[in-house]
């Protein structure tokens, strides 16, 4: 794949071999300012600021994703194909639908069911099971644990949808309802398309979230709080990212 992509204009070298992805080009501004040392603007094609800085020694880039399954898997694919980016980190927000896991929790998702058929790409004889990169997953539990981080590592559910149309359906067969009595920690809506990309293209993706919204008890960070609460995760992200490269 050639580049520049059409949707992100850089070079090859422009990227770390490591790319943390918030949802929102702001975070990654936010990121890179308060975090790397000497943050450069490598893209911002459409407003996706990307910026590639170092932490700790180590040269790590974070773009913004976008919303969506299809939204990440565009720049997801040019990253991995035309950049060689070799990991992937989304680092968002989700809504937890298990009691235990409380707002500002971080989740790890070592899998990703999803709603969609985004993967109907693939051209698959059955269903697949997208998974994170285990060496990513470690790094970052690892992390977690020496920042005295709250998390929780299990399966989460990608939603093509924010905004579900359940009128008329019985409480018992409410998304929620459903995928909690399977095990589901949270939902959000990126990490299955990630997932399936990284295998598809033989690279490493993990997503980790930090609970903005507590779905069984009607808990919710402000706008405020979405903006200042999510430090920890970054440290987390940017940690793992250091380690991946010993």
């Amino acid at each position: 794949m050639n580049y520049p992509t059409p949707h992100i204009k850089a070079k090859p070298e422009d990227f770390g071999q490591t790319v943390l992805m918030p949802g929102d080009p702001l975070r990654s501004k936010y990121i890179a300012d308060h975090f790397l040392e000497n943050p450069v603007l490598v893209n911002n094609v459409r407003g996706v600021q990307g910026y590639t800085g170092t932490y700790k020694g180590v040269k790590v880039s974070v773009m913004a994703s976008g919303m969506g399954m299809p939204s990440i898997g565009i720049y997801s694919h040019e990253l991995y194909n035309a950049y060689g980016v070799q990991n992937i980190m989304r680092i968002g927000s989700a809504g937890a639908i298990q009691p235990d896991i409380n707002l500002k929790d971080i989740v790890m998702a070592m899998g990703a069911c999803m709603d969609s058929n985004w993967d109907a790409q693939f051209h698959l004889l059955g269903k697949f099971s997208p998974i994170c990169s285990f060496d990513m997953l470690r790094a970052a539990v690892e992390s977690a644990e020496e920042l005295g981080a709250p998390y929780h590592v299990g399966n989460i559910l990608s939603s093509d949808y924010f905004y579900g149309d359940d009128d008329g359906v019985p409480e018992a067969l409410s998304p929620k309802k459903v995928w909690q009595k399977m095990g589901i920690m949270a939902i959000e809506m990126e990490s299955a398309a990630l997932y399936l990309n990284a295998a598809r293209y033989k690279k490493n993706a993990l997503c980790i979230c930090t609970v903005s919204d507590q779905l069984v008890r009607n808990e919710f960070l402000s706008a405020d709080e979405r903006q200042t609460g999510f430090e920890q995760m970054m440290k987390v992200a940017l940690e793992t990212a250091v380690k991946l490269e010993k």
